[in-house]
């Protein structure tokens, strides 16, 4: 049996259960194709809630056995001796964002890929000397910024072969939920994100709080409820008392969403999904896709969400529905809501169509001879 490494930030980011289904997505699976499988996450620095996190979530997801955290020269998990015995006897690497650096743990890999889920940020990043060198030892480099290297998308490519993939999501564990839920619209969301705008060729790209103040009628305009589990910080008065002001609900995400199943939970109660993205993904056409629409397609939730140039890659309109402006936004809300069964029907049809981790991993394996 082949072993497979699969890395990326699950303990640096605790209390993001949407984060960790996007990571762990891949190991189950990669399993499902029957490979062996190890989750290994290296951090910086270690505290009692992140490895609880940590530790929490491999119990949800069976993994205990299979799963290491590495921080400070610490192994929490299996002992390092083993884990390098693993890896050098590794077949795979997948390796979310470049975050797995230790030699002894990434060099053996027979192939070693680098997954992009941050495309515009990799790779301006990177032209811009401020990234870290992760992207170099890799042999493969997947995004899924779908249409980087086209027309039409500004993002720099560099020396860089980037190959197209998108989101996975393990059918099995995200079944529909039919009804509608609690009749809102909702999505888990952080205001600003851990990064701050990128600047390239003198042009700043903005970020998801832009493009969500775009919207802030779309509550009134439709005289839908609309809910955000929103990481927004307390001080930012203005835009909290804006959001309010136009009939923004908010939940904390964190009490909703802070681990792989309440994040499940909230999603299934919920009607549909709407969201802006981040301005990066926008303005570069970048065909990003989140990982988070994956799982409210897969639940049966039809998704209103900002158009990113995934509509050149997908099939939109039922099911899935693509905005670039408030008009739109809002006659896509009353499409779904004048005709929500077809909408939930189609949305589970495109998950298994375009997300099925079988055929997204197994295309995957294909692409680098596995």
């Amino acid at each position: 049996m082949a072993t497979a490494i699969v890395s990326g930030v699950l303990a640096g980011k605790p209390g993001n259960g949407g984060n960790a289904w996007a990571r762990l997505s891949v190991v189950v699976g990669l399993r499902r194709l029957g490979l062996d499988v190890f989750f290994v996450e290296q951090i910086r620095n270690i505290d009692t809630d992140r490895l609880g996190y940590f530790e929490e979530v491999m119990r949800q997801f069976g993994l205990t056995a299979n799963a290491t955290l590495v921080a400070g020269g610490e192994y929490f998990g299996i002992a390092r001796h083993e884990l390098e015995a693993i890896a050098a006897d590794a077949t795979l690497l997948v390796n979310f964002g470049g975050h797995l650096t230790i030699p002894a743990l990434m060099q053996p890999a027979r192939c070693k890929i680098f997954l992009d889920d941050d495309p515009g940020f990799t790779q301006l990043w990177e032209r811009l000397a401020t990234g870290t060198g992760r992207l170099t030892g890799h042999d493969f480099y997947v995004t899924f910024g779908e249409n980087i290297g086209r027309p039409g998308c500004p993002i720099p490519t560099g020396d860089i072969d980037w190959h197209a993939t998108r989101p996975a999501v393990v059918l099995d564990d995200w079944p529909v939920v039919e009804g509608l839920g609690r009749g809102v619209f909702t999505t888990v969301a952080t205001w600003r994100g851990p990064y701050g705008p990128v600047s390239w060729n003198g042009r700043t790209f903005g970020l998801k709080v832009h493009e969500f103040r775009r919207f802030l009628e779309l509550p009134a305009r439709t005289g839908q409820s609309f809910e955000l589990a929103l990481d927004i910080h307390r001080d930012e008065e203005r835009d909290l008392a804006l959001l309010h002001a136009h009939g923004w609900l908010l939940a904390d995400p964190h009490s909703v969403a802070g681990n792989p199943l309440t994040f499940r939970g909230y999603v299934q109660n919920s009607s549909a999904e709407y969201s802006a993205a981040q301005g990066i993904y926008v303005e570069t056409e970048s065909g990003w896709f989140s990982d988070r629409t994956v799982r409210y397609l897969a639940s049966g939730k039809p998704a209103l969400v900002q158009d990113t140039g995934f509509s050149r890659n997908l099939p939109t309109g039922e099911g899935l529905i693509a905005f670039r402006t408030l008009d739109e936004a809002v006659a896509g809300v009353q499409s779904i809501v004048s005709d929500y069964e077809r909408h939930s029907r189609v949305a589970r049809s495109l998950a298994e169509e375009y997300f099925d981790s079988d055929k997204v991993l197994g295309r995957l394996l294909e692409l680098v001879g596995l």
